[in-house]
């Protein structure tokens, strides 16, 4: 993890909020999805957690940390199932990076694994997976505007770009030595050139997660609803829709290997189910679900393939650029089926 944050200052920084004067206790990492530093801790007989960028932060870290505080505080109030904010620092100089302070959440991420009461119940699968498409039902169905977002995102043409920016995203891996090229993936030209000429002609903005799938989220340590959403760093004003086209690409077909890492995969419901449940609770035209998914094989194929691409040059373990490439090639044969 490197090294971590000054608990002394940050505690000094915690009194100037109004969160009384006691010392920093029981400082424990926490494992997290990202390179983002988690640290859970107690002071004054309350528990918290520190979210703060890595100890090499990328270009773009403190931003993104500021606009995950913002969005969680602008959701504090919703039904959506969040970390509660609890306190934010914009102010890079105070900790070396902006960074905020949330409440714990009691719960487990099933692909780290899952309790006995969830592996061994189809019936509690059933619900939790009904459950996480009601998360981003929920989300999808707030108000930005008035919540205080407007800017927090540009929703204008977003379906538009998306296909410029991940073919653009895709090419860029040429600078990279060794690099088989995207002929490798699949047919990649075929399939963006199917979703230009497939794209839906409107959509309803709101807000995205961005990255929502099963890593992404916690449940209830006691039954199958969601804990919490979490890991928000790509959140954006676009199409919700691509938070359920995200959940699709990822989910097992009964019988074939899917890119959920979650067993016993018992009772999950099926992908079918997914899309009706979420429609059942939403405003929104599925119509073109079909076009969700396949253009999140395509970004998240393209995504993967930037670790294989580096690793073909040496800047990434070969492993794991292989593994990722797998996936990849993956995704884009399964975009390639729903697109014949």
């Amino acid at each position: 993890m490197g090294r971590l944050p000054d608990i002394a200052v940050l505690s000094k920084w915690m009194e100037t909020q109004g969160l009384g004067s006691y010392s920093i206790e029981g400082v424990t990492p926490l494992a997290g999805g990202t390179q983002n530093i988690l640290l859970r801790f107690r002071r004054g007989g309350r528990d918290y957690v520190l979210r703060h960028p890595p100890e090499h932060p990328r270009a773009n870290s403190n931003e993104t940390m500021r606009r995950e505080a913002q969005l969680l505080a602008a959701i504090a109030e919703t039904d959506v199932p969040h970390p509660r904010l609890i306190a934010a620092c914009g102010d890079e100089s105070v900790l070396g990076a902006a960074f905020y302070l949330m409440e714990p959440i009691e719960g487990f991420n099933p692909v780290a694994g899952m309790p006995a009461l969830h592996a061994g119940s189809a019936e509690i699968q059933h619900r939790m997976g009904l459950s996480l498409v009601e998360g981003i039902a929920k989300l999808g169905a707030l108000d930005y505007h008035a919540l205080g977002l407007s800017g927090f995102g540009k929703p204008d043409n977003y379906l538009e770009r998306q296909v410029s920016r991940w073919r653009a995203q895709l090419e860029s891996y040429g600078e990279f030595a060794g690099w088989e090229g995207p002929a490798a993936l699949g047919d990649v030209e075929r399939i963006g050139r199917w979703l230009d000429a497939n794209r839906p002609a409107t959509f309803q903005p709101g807000i995205i997660h961005g990255d929502y799938h099963m890593a992404n989220v916690m449940f209830r340590n006691d039954g199958p609803e969601l804990a919490a959403i979490v890991d928000w760093e790509l959140a954006t004003i676009g199409d919700p829709l691509i938070d359920l086209g995200w959940v699709l690409a990822t989910w097992p077909e009964p019988g074939k290997e899917g890119a959920v890492s979650v067993k016993p995969w018992i009772g999950f419901p099926t992908a079918e189910e997914l899309v009706a449940h979420y429609a059942a609770r939403s405003s929104r035209d599925l119509t073109a679900i079909d076009w969700y998914r396949v253009l999140a094989c395509y970004k998240l194929g393209i995504l993967l393939e930037g670790t294989h691409a580096r690793a073909c040059a040496g800047k990434a373990p070969r492993d794991v650029g292989d593994r990722l490439h797998a996936r990849s090639v993956w995704l884009f044969g399964r975009a390639a089926g729903w697109t014949q």
